[in-house]
């Protein structure tokens, strides 16, 4: 009745490969057939859909059962040295491509190489993965679980194609406590939070004169239990291991708000905001930026889209140099502009650049044809090849001040791990952090809103070239993965 996949076979790369889905097993089919032939479901093409799956497709009304425990595999490597498989095969939801990628991240896992399709309805995704050398142990039974609850189960919208309602937001809780000020504290915290599965919406670190820093983190649970004492004692518990006996109030209470509305950064100066979202590096930029190799290459970026090879898709064509979460940022793109991908592969490495191969269309099912839209998506892409992360050394008074923006999804929904990439490189260098604050800061209509990490530097940085270069590389670095 539909196809799984559509395949190119004028495409060389894809010629001699079979479509993914076929591999999904007949547990799809069999779905498939027994909901596809109820009398009230109507057949795909009464509905003008060419059966072609995007990251997109929807999701929502009622359900027909759970998502079953193999809807995600995760495999282990068969000798040391290979990666991790992990395997979604589930039905469709607007946004599952995005959301996958942006768990791995979280979990700081650096993707190999992976393939992806869909018929529309079901899709199946394969992903080799390595833990990245600086991120927390990863638990991959808390991965799996992750994964699995946002695999949508098998329901009327993936057919029908209609939007999911959103899911309510998260309440916010207010984690308080003093100790006594030392390199890395910061981290060990972050640290600490992400393996309790905690996640980190907003920061204020403030040193004493006596050297204690005072610390405010509002924080959500991935695990949805805060609101039992039983989690909250065992969370402090942890902080007071890691903080030690100079540890005291280590307190967690409701912060009487969801996390649906972030509050915007403390202002930041015109010249500081200027660099950090402008579209175009400005040449002062560039030449502040480029602080090593890795950043050079940066520039040598190439997005195409060609709608010679199929009738029904534009294939598009990035190749770039490597970096950490390169996939998630290239899906948070075209779900802003609602693209929608029907077939697509993650080739390795191949001397320090990564392409990317996908055959895309838009909501409404036809190709990119209009230009304007071409060269505006072109054009976002390029700029987040270029420039992904943005990471400044700036003045705030007599004190020295490191910024790093990153912009944020549509949804509302920010980059992972950005502060503990930040205050790990910090912690290498050996820099104290005297304050450091998170915000979301609304930039022109063209680049969106950004999310803001902002750290107030130890003194002895303050008027060193040297050290504010050697800081921004070092930072820069660790966001990348390089």
């Amino acid at each position: 009745m539909i196809g799984f996949v559509l395949v190119h076979p004028s495409h060389k790369r894809f010629s001699d490969q079979k479509p993914l889905s076929e591999r999904a097993g007949l547990r799809i089919s069999i779905k498939l057939a027994k909901y596809l032939s109820h009398p009230d479901v109507a057949p795909a093409n009464s509905r003008g859909d060419s059966g072609c799956w995007s990251f997109q497709a929807a999701g929502a009304v009622p359900d027909m059962g759970m998502p079953s425990d193999d809807a995600v595999v995760i495999q282990k490597g068969k000798k040391q040295g290979d990666p991790y498989v992990i395997t979604v095969n589930c039905p469709d939801k607007t946004g599952l491509g995005c959301d996958i990628c942006w768990i791995i991240l979280d979990f700081g896992l650096y993707i190999v190489k992976g393939d992806f399709t869909t018929d529309g309805i079901w899709c199946y995704i394969v992903l080799w993965v390595f833990p990245h050398p600086t991120s927390p142990t990863v638990r991959w039974s808390t991965l799996k679980d992750r994964l699995l609850s946002i695999c949508p189960t098998f329901s009327v919208s993936a057919y029908l194609n209609e939007t999911p309602p959103k899911p309510s937001p998260s309440p916010v809780y207010l984690l308080t406590f003093c100790s006594t000020d030392r390199k890395g504290l910061l981290n060990d915290v972050t640290r600490v939070l992400f393996e309790l599965e905690l996640m980190i919406q907003r920061v204020k670190v403030t040193t004493t004169p006596d050297g204690r820093v005072m610390d405010l983190f509002f924080i959500t649970d991935n695990l949805e239990l805060l609101h039992t004492k039983k989690r909250r004692d065992d969370a402090c518990d942890k902080l007071h291991d890691v903080l030690g006996e100079s540890c005291t109030n280590v307190e967690i209470r409701s912060a009487g708000y969801k996390n649906d509305s972030i509050p915007s950064i403390s202002s930041l100066s015109e010249e500081a905001a200027r660099e950090l979202f402008g579209s175009e590096l400005s040449e002062q930029e560039e030449r502040s930026q480029a602080l090593s190799t890795d950043v050079k290459k940066l520039k040598r970026a190439s997005v195409m889209i060609d709608n010679s090879l199929s009738p029904a898709h534009s294939l598009l064509q990035i190749s770039c140099v490597d970096h950490k979460g390169f996939l998630y940022d290239i899906m948070r793109i075209l779900k802003d502009f609602d693209i929608q991908i029907a077939y697509g592969r993650f080739s390795p490495v191949n001397k320090g650049h990564r392409d990317l191969d996908l055959f895309i269309r838009q909501r409404d099912g036809i190709k990119l044809l209009n230009v304007e839209m071409q060269d505006e998506l072109v054009s976002r892409l390029k700029l987040q090849m270029l420039h992904p992360l943005r990471v400044i050394i700036t003045n705030r008074g007599p004190d020295m001040e490191l910024v790093v923006a990153n912009p944020v999804e549509l949804s509302g929904r920010g980059r992972p791990q950005v502060f503990y990439d930040a205050t790990l490189a910090l912690k290498v260098l050996g820099i104290c952090v005297f304050s450091a604050e998170i915000g979301r800061r609304h930039s022109t209509k063209e680049n969106g809103v950004w999310e803001v990490y902002r750290f107030l530097l130890e003194e002895k940085c303050k008027y060193k070239t040297g050290v504010k270069n050697q800081i921004v590389d070092k930072v820069r670095r660790a966001l990348m993965g390089w």
